[in-house]
Protein backbone atom coordinates (compact mmCIF):
# COMPACT_ATOMS: atom_id res chain seq x y z
CA UNK A 1 0.00 0.00 0.00
CA UNK A 2 1.56 3.10 -1.40
CA UNK A 3 -1.26 5.92 -0.51
CA UNK A 4 -1.41 6.54 -4.36
CA UNK A 5 -4.15 6.43 -6.62
CA UNK A 6 -3.13 5.69 -10.10
CA UNK A 7 -4.68 6.35 -13.97
CA UNK A 8 -4.32 4.77 -16.93
CA UNK A 9 -5.22 5.00 -20.45
CA UNK A 10 -7.51 2.44 -21.48
CA UNK A 11 -6.39 0.99 -24.90
CA UNK A 12 -9.36 1.37 -27.59
CA UNK A 13 -10.33 -0.99 -30.13
CA UNK A 14 -11.48 -4.31 -30.80
CA UNK A 15 -8.63 -7.10 -30.32
CA UNK A 16 -8.76 -9.24 -27.19
CA UNK A 17 -4.75 -9.80 -27.48
CA UNK A 18 -2.79 -9.77 -24.17
CA UNK A 19 -0.82 -6.33 -23.87
CA UNK A 20 1.83 -5.57 -21.57
CA UNK A 21 0.22 -2.92 -18.36
CA UNK A 22 0.65 0.30 -19.35
CA UNK A 23 2.58 2.76 -17.64
CA UNK A 24 0.16 5.40 -15.77
CA UNK A 25 0.37 8.56 -17.20
CA UNK A 26 -0.81 10.43 -13.43
CA UNK A 27 -0.04 9.47 -9.77
CA UNK A 28 -1.70 11.49 -6.76
CA UNK A 29 -0.78 10.81 -3.51
CA UNK A 30 -3.05 10.68 -0.77
CA UNK A 31 -0.66 10.98 2.15
CA UNK A 32 3.32 10.68 2.02
CA UNK A 33 4.02 8.33 5.07
CA UNK A 34 6.30 9.38 7.52
CA UNK A 35 8.78 11.78 5.77
CA UNK A 36 12.55 10.11 6.21
CA UNK A 37 14.59 12.33 4.01
CA UNK A 38 14.18 15.01 1.02
CA UNK A 39 16.44 16.98 -1.42
CA UNK A 40 15.92 19.63 -3.92
CA UNK A 41 16.26 18.48 -7.84
CA UNK A 42 17.19 20.34 -11.39
CA UNK A 43 19.01 23.52 -11.67
CA UNK A 44 15.70 25.26 -10.70
CA UNK A 45 15.12 23.38 -8.02
CA UNK A 46 11.31 22.88 -8.54
CA UNK A 47 10.88 19.64 -7.58
CA UNK A 48 11.63 17.30 -4.68
CA UNK A 49 12.53 14.22 -4.07
CA UNK A 50 10.81 12.47 -1.24
CA UNK A 51 12.14 9.39 0.47
CA UNK A 52 8.70 8.21 2.31
CA UNK A 53 8.86 5.32 4.44
CA UNK A 54 8.43 2.99 1.09
CA UNK A 55 10.80 1.42 -1.19
CA UNK A 56 10.25 4.05 -3.79
CA UNK A 57 11.63 7.64 -4.26
CA UNK A 58 8.05 10.22 -4.87
CA UNK A 59 9.27 13.11 -7.43
CA UNK A 60 6.79 15.91 -6.63
CA UNK A 61 6.92 19.61 -8.01
CA UNK A 62 7.78 22.34 -5.49
CA UNK A 63 6.77 24.95 -8.07
CA UNK A 64 4.10 27.73 -8.82
CA UNK A 65 1.64 26.74 -11.94
CA UNK A 66 2.25 30.03 -12.70
CA UNK A 67 5.63 29.42 -12.87
CA UNK A 68 5.93 29.19 -16.56
CA UNK A 69 10.13 28.69 -16.36
CA UNK A 70 10.18 25.36 -14.19
CA UNK A 71 11.83 22.56 -15.91
CA UNK A 72 8.68 20.49 -14.77
CA UNK A 73 5.50 22.16 -15.33
CA UNK A 74 2.87 21.71 -12.55
CA UNK A 75 -0.81 22.00 -12.57
CA UNK A 76 -1.01 22.76 -8.36
CA UNK A 77 1.85 22.62 -5.95
CA UNK A 78 3.16 19.46 -4.75
CA UNK A 79 1.42 17.80 -7.93
CA UNK A 80 2.98 13.72 -8.28
CA UNK A 81 5.82 13.78 -11.17
CA UNK A 82 7.81 10.70 -11.01
CA UNK A 83 8.23 7.56 -8.67
CA UNK A 84 11.51 5.84 -8.99
CA UNK A 85 11.00 2.24 -8.47
CA UNK A 86 13.78 -0.24 -7.94
CA UNK A 87 14.50 -0.92 -4.56
CA UNK A 88 13.02 -3.78 -2.73
CA UNK A 89 12.47 -2.58 0.74
CA UNK A 90 12.24 0.94 2.65
CA UNK A 91 14.52 3.74 1.36
CA UNK A 92 15.96 4.98 4.27
CA UNK A 93 18.50 8.00 3.28
CA UNK A 94 19.06 10.11 -0.03
CA UNK A 95 21.52 12.47 -1.54
CA UNK A 96 22.10 14.85 -4.92
CA UNK A 97 25.13 16.17 -6.52
CA UNK A 98 25.46 19.62 -7.66
CA UNK A 99 23.52 19.98 -11.02
CA UNK A 100 20.45 18.05 -9.39
CA UNK A 101 20.03 15.63 -11.85
CA UNK A 102 21.73 12.87 -10.22
CA UNK A 103 20.20 10.98 -6.76
CA UNK A 104 21.54 8.56 -4.45
CA UNK A 105 19.44 6.69 -2.37
CA UNK A 106 20.04 3.79 0.11
CA UNK A 107 17.96 1.07 1.93
CA UNK A 108 16.85 -1.75 3.70
CA UNK A 109 17.80 -4.10 0.94
CA UNK A 110 21.11 -3.52 1.71
CA UNK A 111 21.82 -2.21 -1.79
CA UNK A 112 22.65 1.69 -3.11
CA UNK A 113 21.28 2.84 -6.04
CA UNK A 114 22.62 6.20 -8.25
CA UNK A 115 19.43 7.57 -10.73
CA UNK A 116 19.98 9.90 -13.63
CA UNK A 117 16.44 12.23 -13.31
CA UNK A 118 15.89 14.18 -16.79
CA UNK A 119 12.27 16.39 -16.41
CA UNK A 120 12.88 17.59 -20.50
CA UNK A 121 12.49 13.94 -21.90
CA UNK A 122 10.25 12.74 -18.86
CA UNK A 123 13.09 10.31 -18.27
CA UNK A 124 13.71 8.55 -14.79
CA UNK A 125 16.14 5.78 -14.84
CA UNK A 126 18.30 3.65 -12.44
CA UNK A 127 21.82 3.99 -13.89
CA UNK A 128 23.70 1.91 -11.51
CA UNK A 129 23.10 -0.73 -8.49
CA UNK A 130 25.61 -0.80 -5.85
CA UNK A 131 25.64 -4.36 -4.04
CA UNK A 132 28.15 -5.53 -1.23
CA UNK A 133 27.06 -4.19 2.37
CA UNK A 134 25.76 -7.26 4.51
CA UNK A 135 23.15 -4.58 6.40
CA UNK A 136 20.89 -1.57 5.54
CA UNK A 137 22.39 0.94 3.53
CA UNK A 138 22.01 3.88 6.18
CA UNK A 139 23.85 6.90 4.67
CA UNK A 140 24.94 7.80 1.03
CA UNK A 141 27.12 10.75 -0.05
CA UNK A 142 28.01 12.08 -3.54
CA UNK A 143 30.39 14.92 -4.46
CA UNK A 144 28.62 18.55 -4.28
CA UNK A 145 31.88 20.00 -6.67
CA UNK A 146 30.65 22.49 -9.62
CA UNK A 147 32.89 21.49 -12.47
CA UNK A 148 34.76 24.54 -14.19
CA UNK A 149 32.22 26.85 -16.01
CA UNK A 150 32.22 26.29 -20.05
CA UNK A 151 33.56 22.71 -19.33
CA UNK A 152 31.55 19.82 -20.82
CA UNK A 153 30.76 18.64 -17.27
CA UNK A 154 29.05 21.64 -16.37
CA UNK A 155 27.50 22.29 -19.99
CA UNK A 156 25.79 18.66 -20.23
CA UNK A 157 25.56 16.95 -16.56
CA UNK A 158 22.75 14.45 -17.84
CA UNK A 159 25.79 12.66 -19.14
CA UNK A 160 28.22 13.22 -17.07
CA UNK A 161 27.41 11.53 -13.98
CA UNK A 162 29.57 12.05 -10.46
CA UNK A 163 32.86 10.64 -9.77
CA UNK A 164 31.69 8.42 -6.72
CA UNK A 165 29.53 7.57 -4.52
CA UNK A 166 30.11 7.48 -0.10
CA UNK A 167 27.84 4.39 1.66
CA UNK A 168 27.68 3.61 5.18
CA UNK A 169 25.43 1.09 6.53
CA UNK A 170 24.65 -0.77 9.84
CA UNK A 171 27.45 -3.36 9.12
CA UNK A 172 29.65 -0.58 10.49
CA UNK A 173 31.20 -0.48 7.29
CA UNK A 174 32.31 2.78 4.99
CA UNK A 175 32.29 1.99 1.12
CA UNK A 176 33.66 3.90 -1.84
CA UNK A 177 31.95 3.35 -5.43
CA UNK A 178 33.08 4.26 -8.65
CA UNK A 179 30.23 5.62 -10.71
CA UNK A 180 30.04 3.80 -14.26
CA UNK A 181 30.27 5.79 -16.98
CA UNK A 182 27.48 5.38 -19.95
CA UNK A 183 30.12 2.88 -21.81
CA UNK A 184 30.36 1.26 -18.54
CA UNK A 185 26.93 0.57 -17.73
CA UNK A 186 25.67 -2.93 -17.68
CA UNK A 187 28.39 -4.60 -16.66
CA UNK A 188 27.93 -7.04 -13.75
CA UNK A 189 29.75 -6.69 -10.44
CA UNK A 190 30.58 -2.97 -9.57
CA UNK A 191 33.14 -3.38 -6.83
CA UNK A 192 34.04 -0.75 -4.25
CA UNK A 193 37.39 0.43 -4.45
CA UNK A 194 37.44 0.30 -0.91
CA UNK A 195 35.79 -1.04 2.15
CA UNK A 196 36.74 0.12 5.98
CA UNK A 197 35.76 -0.84 9.32
CA UNK A 198 34.38 2.30 10.56
CA UNK A 199 32.70 2.28 13.74
CA UNK A 200 31.65 0.13 16.56
CA UNK A 201 27.87 0.19 15.94
CA UNK A 202 25.46 1.52 12.81
CA UNK A 203 26.56 4.26 10.61
CA UNK A 204 23.57 7.07 10.61
CA UNK A 205 24.81 9.62 8.13
CA UNK A 206 27.89 10.37 5.87
CA UNK A 207 29.06 14.02 3.95
CA UNK A 208 31.77 14.66 1.51
CA UNK A 209 32.90 17.99 2.02
CA UNK A 210 33.01 20.38 -0.80
CA UNK A 211 35.98 20.32 -2.29
CA UNK A 212 35.72 16.80 -2.31
CA UNK A 213 38.57 15.96 -0.74
CA UNK A 214 37.31 14.59 2.91
CA UNK A 215 34.00 13.04 4.05
CA UNK A 216 32.70 12.42 7.64
CA UNK A 217 30.83 9.32 9.18
CA UNK A 218 28.90 9.82 11.86
CA UNK A 219 27.45 6.27 14.05
CA UNK A 220 25.68 5.57 17.06
CA UNK A 221 28.85 4.92 18.51
CA UNK A 222 28.68 8.55 19.82
CA UNK A 223 31.38 9.61 17.70
CA UNK A 224 32.44 11.19 14.43
CA UNK A 225 35.33 9.74 11.96
CA UNK A 226 36.63 12.81 9.31
CA UNK A 227 38.01 10.38 5.97
CA UNK A 228 40.28 10.99 2.75
CA UNK A 229 38.30 10.54 0.32
CA UNK A 230 41.30 9.34 -1.71
CA UNK A 231 42.99 6.59 0.58
CA UNK A 232 39.95 5.75 2.93
CA UNK A 233 41.99 6.99 5.78
CA UNK A 234 41.21 8.55 8.93
CA UNK A 235 42.24 11.81 9.71
CA UNK A 236 40.42 13.08 13.10
CA UNK A 237 38.05 11.88 15.31
CA UNK A 238 34.99 14.21 16.90
CA UNK A 239 34.59 12.88 20.29
CA UNK A 240 31.92 14.94 22.80
CA UNK A 241 29.00 13.48 22.23
CA UNK A 242 27.51 11.51 24.84
CA UNK A 243 24.84 9.76 22.74
CA UNK A 244 24.67 8.50 19.03
CA UNK A 245 25.38 11.26 16.45
CA UNK A 246 22.72 11.32 14.02
CA UNK A 247 23.57 13.77 11.26
CA UNK A 248 26.87 15.73 9.93
CA UNK A 249 27.08 18.40 7.68
CA UNK A 250 30.14 20.43 6.42
CA UNK A 251 30.61 24.04 5.86
CA UNK A 252 29.91 25.61 2.70
CA UNK A 253 33.11 26.62 0.57
CA UNK A 254 32.43 31.12 1.77
CA UNK A 255 32.04 30.27 5.26
CA UNK A 256 34.69 32.56 7.36
CA UNK A 257 36.85 31.75 10.08
CA UNK A 258 34.93 30.90 13.29
CA UNK A 259 36.45 31.08 16.95
CA UNK A 260 34.93 28.92 19.68
CA UNK A 261 34.21 29.25 22.97
CA UNK A 262 37.88 28.32 24.58
CA UNK A 263 39.78 30.33 21.52
CA UNK A 264 39.48 27.50 19.11
CA UNK A 265 39.56 28.49 15.32
CA UNK A 266 38.63 26.82 12.42
CA UNK A 267 40.94 27.13 9.74
CA UNK A 268 41.02 24.22 7.55
CA UNK A 269 37.16 24.37 7.97
CA UNK A 270 33.64 22.96 9.99
CA UNK A 271 31.55 20.52 10.27
CA UNK A 272 27.98 20.70 12.39
CA UNK A 273 26.66 17.40 13.91
CA UNK A 274 23.39 16.59 15.56
CA UNK A 275 23.05 14.09 18.62
CA UNK A 276 21.00 11.81 20.53
CA UNK A 277 22.38 13.75 23.45
CA UNK A 278 19.71 16.62 22.69
CA UNK A 279 22.79 18.79 21.17
CA UNK A 280 24.36 20.68 18.34
CA UNK A 281 27.75 20.71 18.09
CA UNK A 282 29.87 22.83 16.11
CA UNK A 283 33.63 21.19 15.09
CA UNK A 284 36.91 22.28 13.97
CA UNK A 285 38.78 20.56 11.31
CA UNK A 286 42.37 22.02 12.80
CA UNK A 287 42.54 20.74 15.70
CA UNK A 288 39.34 18.40 16.02
CA UNK A 289 37.96 20.20 18.56
CA UNK A 290 34.47 21.20 19.64
CA UNK A 291 33.91 25.02 18.74
CA UNK A 292 30.72 25.15 20.51
CA UNK A 293 27.42 23.15 21.66
CA UNK A 294 23.95 24.54 20.82
CA UNK A 295 21.47 23.08 23.53
CA UNK A 296 18.08 23.97 23.26
CA UNK A 297 16.39 20.58 21.98
CA UNK A 298 14.11 18.61 24.49
CA UNK A 299 14.92 15.37 21.93
CA UNK A 300 17.26 13.69 19.79
CA UNK A 301 18.58 16.11 17.16
CA UNK A 302 17.78 14.01 13.98
CA UNK A 303 19.22 16.49 11.25
CA UNK A 304 21.66 19.51 10.90
CA UNK A 305 22.03 21.85 7.85
CA UNK A 306 24.15 24.78 6.84
CA UNK A 307 21.43 27.66 5.90
CA UNK A 308 22.87 30.10 2.84
CA UNK A 309 26.49 31.75 3.81
CA UNK A 310 25.79 35.62 3.44
CA UNK A 311 28.10 37.83 1.27
CA UNK A 312 31.31 39.43 3.12
CA UNK A 313 29.98 42.73 2.69
CA UNK A 314 26.56 41.65 4.52
CA UNK A 315 27.82 39.64 7.49
CA UNK A 316 27.73 42.21 9.83
CA UNK A 317 23.73 42.50 9.42
CA UNK A 318 23.15 38.88 8.68
CA UNK A 319 24.31 35.97 11.04
CA UNK A 320 25.74 32.83 9.78
CA UNK A 321 23.43 30.24 10.53
CA UNK A 322 22.94 26.75 11.12
CA UNK A 323 19.43 24.72 11.28
CA UNK A 324 18.61 21.66 13.58
CA UNK A 325 15.60 19.09 13.55
CA UNK A 326 14.51 17.25 16.31
CA UNK A 327 12.04 14.21 17.50
CA UNK A 328 10.51 16.85 19.44
CA UNK A 329 9.34 17.83 16.43
CA UNK A 330 10.63 21.55 16.49
CA UNK A 331 13.16 23.09 13.98
CA UNK A 332 15.52 25.06 15.47
CA UNK A 333 18.14 27.96 13.65
CA UNK A 334 20.79 28.67 16.01
CA UNK A 335 23.54 31.66 15.28
CA UNK A 336 27.07 29.73 14.54
CA UNK A 337 29.22 32.72 16.12
CA UNK A 338 26.69 33.47 19.73
CA UNK A 339 25.15 30.22 19.73
CA UNK A 340 21.64 31.78 20.58
CA UNK A 341 18.72 30.41 19.22
CA UNK A 342 16.92 32.46 16.34
CA UNK A 343 14.30 31.13 16.20
CA UNK A 344 12.21 27.77 16.87
CA UNK A 345 9.60 26.20 14.09
CA UNK A 346 6.92 24.75 15.09
CA UNK A 347 4.05 22.94 13.08
CA UNK A 348 5.08 19.37 12.95
CA UNK A 349 3.44 16.84 15.53
CA UNK A 350 5.92 14.04 15.46
CA UNK A 351 9.46 13.87 14.47
CA UNK A 352 11.29 16.10 12.14
CA UNK A 353 13.98 13.75 10.17
CA UNK A 354 14.37 15.67 6.78
CA UNK A 355 15.93 19.18 6.38
CA UNK A 356 17.16 20.94 3.14
CA UNK A 357 17.90 24.59 2.15
CA UNK A 358 16.63 26.00 -1.40
CA UNK A 359 19.91 27.45 -2.43
CA UNK A 360 18.59 30.97 -3.57
CA UNK A 361 15.71 31.67 -1.65
CA UNK A 362 17.19 30.16 2.17
CA UNK A 363 13.87 28.49 2.63
CA UNK A 364 14.15 25.34 5.07
CA UNK A 365 11.61 22.50 4.39
CA UNK A 366 11.44 20.24 6.87
CA UNK A 367 9.78 16.60 6.97
CA UNK A 368 8.28 14.53 9.75
CA UNK A 369 7.26 11.68 10.64
CA UNK A 370 3.41 13.24 10.97
CA UNK A 371 3.75 12.62 6.88
CA UNK A 372 3.96 16.70 6.47
CA UNK A 373 6.35 18.31 4.82
CA UNK A 374 6.44 22.31 5.49
CA UNK A 375 8.24 24.86 3.63
CA UNK A 376 9.62 27.97 6.24
CA UNK A 377 10.11 30.95 4.18
CA UNK A 378 12.58 33.61 5.11
CA UNK A 379 11.11 36.73 6.68
CA UNK A 380 14.13 38.15 8.32
CA UNK A 381 14.28 41.55 6.44
CA UNK A 382 10.64 42.22 6.03
CA UNK A 383 10.37 40.93 9.75
CA UNK A 384 12.92 43.63 10.57
CA UNK A 385 12.11 46.17 8.42
CA UNK A 386 8.61 46.15 9.96
CA UNK A 387 9.98 45.93 13.45
CA UNK A 388 12.04 49.49 12.86
CA UNK A 389 9.30 51.23 11.39
CA UNK A 390 6.95 49.99 14.65
CA UNK A 391 9.61 50.81 16.75
CA UNK A 392 10.16 54.98 14.91
CA UNK A 393 5.70 55.00 15.10
CA UNK A 394 5.92 54.39 18.84
CA UNK A 395 8.42 56.89 19.52
CA UNK A 396 6.55 59.24 17.56
CA UNK A 397 3.33 58.35 19.36
CA UNK A 398 5.16 58.74 23.16
CA UNK A 399 6.80 62.11 22.02
CA UNK A 400 3.17 63.18 21.23
CA UNK A 401 1.74 61.59 24.37
CA UNK A 402 4.04 63.72 26.06
CA UNK A 403 3.01 66.75 23.91
CA UNK A 404 -0.61 66.33 25.06
CA UNK A 405 0.10 65.64 28.82
CA UNK A 406 2.23 69.20 29.00
CA UNK A 407 -0.46 71.09 27.05
CA UNK A 408 -3.09 69.67 29.61
CA UNK A 409 -4.84 67.45 26.34
CA UNK A 410 -5.98 64.87 29.18
CA UNK A 411 -9.20 63.79 26.67
CA UNK A 412 -6.54 63.29 23.78
CA UNK A 413 -3.32 62.05 25.94
CA UNK A 414 -5.91 59.28 27.91
CA UNK A 415 -7.60 57.92 24.86
CA UNK A 416 -3.12 57.93 23.43
CA UNK A 417 -2.40 55.52 26.27
CA UNK A 418 -5.07 53.44 26.10
CA UNK A 419 -4.15 52.88 22.42
CA UNK A 420 -0.74 52.68 23.67
CA UNK A 421 -1.35 50.27 26.42
CA UNK A 422 1.11 52.53 28.70
CA UNK A 423 -0.11 51.93 32.48
CA UNK A 424 2.21 54.30 34.38
CA UNK A 425 1.46 57.12 31.78
CA UNK A 426 -2.15 56.22 32.09
CA UNK A 427 -1.84 56.35 36.14
CA UNK A 428 -0.23 59.55 36.18
CA UNK A 429 -2.83 61.23 33.69
CA UNK A 430 -5.86 60.13 35.63
CA UNK A 431 -3.87 61.27 39.14
CA UNK A 432 -4.27 64.51 37.95
CA UNK A 433 -7.71 64.29 36.88
CA UNK A 434 -9.08 62.69 39.93
CA UNK A 435 -6.87 65.49 42.19
CA UNK A 436 -7.38 68.28 39.73
CA UNK A 437 -7.95 71.97 42.16
CA UNK A 438 -10.80 73.14 40.02
CA UNK A 439 -12.62 70.44 38.58
CA UNK A 440 -15.87 70.70 36.25
CA UNK A 441 -18.85 71.12 37.84
CA UNK A 442 -20.97 68.00 37.65
CA UNK A 443 -18.19 65.62 36.20
CA UNK A 444 -17.72 62.03 37.70
CA UNK A 445 -14.00 62.15 36.89
CA UNK A 446 -13.03 65.59 37.53
CA UNK A 447 -12.92 66.74 34.00
CA UNK A 448 -16.02 66.65 31.67
CA UNK A 449 -14.14 65.60 28.72
CA UNK A 450 -12.57 62.71 30.32
CA UNK A 451 -16.00 61.22 31.38
CA UNK A 452 -16.33 62.04 27.31
CA UNK A 453 -13.47 59.36 26.61
CA UNK A 454 -14.54 56.84 29.47
CA UNK A 455 -17.76 56.48 28.36
CA UNK A 456 -16.60 56.12 24.34
CA UNK A 457 -14.55 53.09 24.79
CA UNK A 458 -14.27 50.25 22.31
CA UNK A 459 -14.81 46.73 24.11
CA UNK A 460 -11.21 46.10 23.79
CA UNK A 461 -9.88 49.81 25.62
CA UNK A 462 -13.02 49.19 27.88
CA UNK A 463 -11.30 45.42 29.05
CA UNK A 464 -7.97 47.05 29.02
CA UNK A 465 -9.28 49.97 31.02
CA UNK A 466 -10.10 47.53 33.77
CA UNK A 467 -7.39 45.74 33.86
CA UNK A 468 -5.70 48.97 34.70
CA UNK A 469 -8.34 49.42 37.86
CA UNK A 470 -7.75 45.68 38.88
CA UNK A 471 -4.09 46.57 39.47
CA UNK A 472 -4.55 49.96 40.89
CA UNK A 473 -7.50 49.05 42.89
CA UNK A 474 -4.74 46.51 44.99
CA UNK A 475 -2.59 49.15 45.92
CA UNK A 476 -3.76 51.19 49.50
CA UNK A 477 -2.14 54.41 47.80
CA UNK A 478 -3.79 54.67 43.86
CA UNK A 479 -7.04 52.87 45.03
CA UNK A 480 -8.92 56.06 45.40
CA UNK A 481 -8.06 56.82 42.09
CA UNK A 482 -8.91 53.64 40.88
CA UNK A 483 -12.01 54.06 42.26
CA UNK A 484 -12.96 57.47 41.25
CA UNK A 485 -12.58 56.43 37.69
CA UNK A 486 -14.34 52.74 37.89
CA UNK A 487 -17.14 54.64 39.30
CA UNK A 488 -17.26 56.92 36.15
CA UNK A 489 -17.23 53.76 34.09
CA UNK A 490 -19.80 52.55 35.88
CA UNK A 491 -22.19 55.13 35.85
CA UNK A 492 -21.36 55.17 32.25
CA UNK A 493 -22.17 51.89 30.89
CA UNK A 494 -25.00 49.81 31.54
CA UNK A 495 -24.38 46.33 33.48
CA UNK A 496 -25.28 44.61 30.68
CA UNK A 497 -22.12 46.22 28.14
CA UNK A 498 -19.94 45.53 31.19
CA UNK A 499 -20.62 41.61 31.91
CA UNK A 500 -21.04 41.39 27.88
CA UNK A 501 -17.96 42.25 26.77
CA UNK A 502 -16.13 40.81 23.67
CA UNK A 503 -12.86 40.85 23.99
CA UNK A 504 -10.16 39.24 20.89
CA UNK A 505 -7.37 37.17 22.27
CA UNK A 506 -8.79 37.55 26.24
CA UNK A 507 -9.69 33.82 26.91
CA UNK A 508 -13.46 34.43 26.05
CA UNK A 509 -15.74 35.56 28.86
CA UNK A 510 -14.08 34.02 31.36
CA UNK A 511 -11.27 36.89 31.80
CA UNK A 512 -13.77 39.38 31.87
CA UNK A 513 -15.50 37.63 34.82
CA UNK A 514 -12.00 36.97 36.45
CA UNK A 515 -11.63 41.08 35.90
CA UNK A 516 -14.95 41.82 37.36
CA UNK A 517 -14.74 39.61 40.03
CA UNK A 518 -11.26 41.12 41.37
CA UNK A 519 -12.53 44.63 41.19
CA UNK A 520 -15.73 43.65 43.55
CA UNK A 521 -13.14 41.48 46.13
CA UNK A 522 -10.78 44.53 46.61
CA UNK A 523 -14.12 47.32 46.21
CA UNK A 524 -15.86 45.35 49.35
CA UNK A 525 -12.58 45.22 51.07
CA UNK A 526 -11.84 48.92 50.66
CA UNK A 527 -15.76 49.59 51.49
CA UNK A 528 -14.91 47.88 54.59
CA UNK A 529 -11.98 49.24 55.43
CA UNK A 530 -13.98 52.79 55.20
CA UNK A 531 -16.62 51.32 57.70
CA UNK A 532 -13.83 50.53 60.46
CA UNK A 533 -12.58 54.12 59.78
CA UNK A 534 -15.83 55.57 60.25
CA UNK A 535 -16.57 53.75 63.31
CA UNK A 536 -12.98 54.64 64.79
CA UNK A 537 -13.77 58.11 63.86
CA UNK A 538 -16.69 57.98 66.37
CA UNK A 539 -14.91 56.65 69.05
CA UNK A 540 -11.98 59.56 68.67
CA UNK A 541 -15.22 62.34 68.59
CA UNK A 542 -16.68 60.53 71.87
CA UNK A 543 -12.82 60.96 73.24
CA UNK A 544 -12.42 64.82 72.67
CA UNK A 545 -16.16 65.11 73.89
CA UNK A 546 -15.48 63.40 77.20
CA UNK A 547 -12.23 65.36 77.55
CA UNK A 548 -14.19 68.40 76.77
CA UNK A 549 -16.48 67.84 79.70
CA UNK A 550 -13.28 67.09 82.05
CA UNK A 551 -11.58 70.27 80.71
CA UNK A 552 -13.71 72.62 84.04
CA UNK A 553 -12.85 70.23 86.40
CA UNK A 554 -9.41 70.12 85.16
CA UNK A 555 -9.20 73.89 85.13
CA UNK A 556 -10.78 74.51 89.13
CA UNK A 557 -8.47 71.78 90.34
CA UNK A 558 -5.19 73.56 88.99
CA UNK A 559 -6.29 76.69 90.56
CA UNK A 560 -6.79 75.10 94.02
CA UNK A 561 -3.40 73.59 93.90
CA UNK A 562 -2.16 77.01 93.13
CA UNK A 563 -3.79 78.46 96.26
CA UNK A 564 -2.91 75.85 98.58
CA UNK A 565 0.52 76.40 97.70
CA UNK A 566 0.32 80.08 97.98
CA UNK A 567 -0.96 79.84 101.54
CA UNK A 568 1.63 77.36 102.57
CA UNK A 569 4.51 79.73 100.97
CA UNK A 570 3.23 82.69 103.20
Amino acid sequence: MDHTIALFKIPTGGTTSVVAPPEPFRRISGTHDDIIDLRYLFPDHSVMALATNSEDIRIVSVSEPSNSTALVPSEYFGQDVALLKGHDDIIITLDVDWSGHWVATGAKDNTAKIWRVDPRNDSYICWATFQGHAESVSAVALPRVRPVDGSKAYADPLNHPPQFLVTGSSDQTIKRWEIPKEQQRGKSGIRASYTRKAHDKDINAIDVSNNAQLFASASQDKVVKIWSIEEGEVQGILRGHRRGVWSVSFAPLNTPVLQGEQGSVSGKGVVVTGSGDKTVKLWSLTDYTCLRTFEGHSNSVLKVTWLNIPPPEERSKKPILIASAGGDGLVKVWDVNSGENECTLDNHEDRVWALAVHPDTNMIVSGSGDSTVTFWEDTSAETQTASNEAALKLIEQEQELDNYEYAGAYREAITLALQLNHPRKLQGLFEKVVNSKTPDAGSLSGLRAVDEVLATLSDEQLFLLLLRLRDWNTNARTAPMAQRILWTVVKSYPVSRLSGLSVKGAKGQKSVKEVLNALRVYTERHYKRMEELVDESYLVEYTLREMDTLAPSLDNMKLTESVDTDVIMT
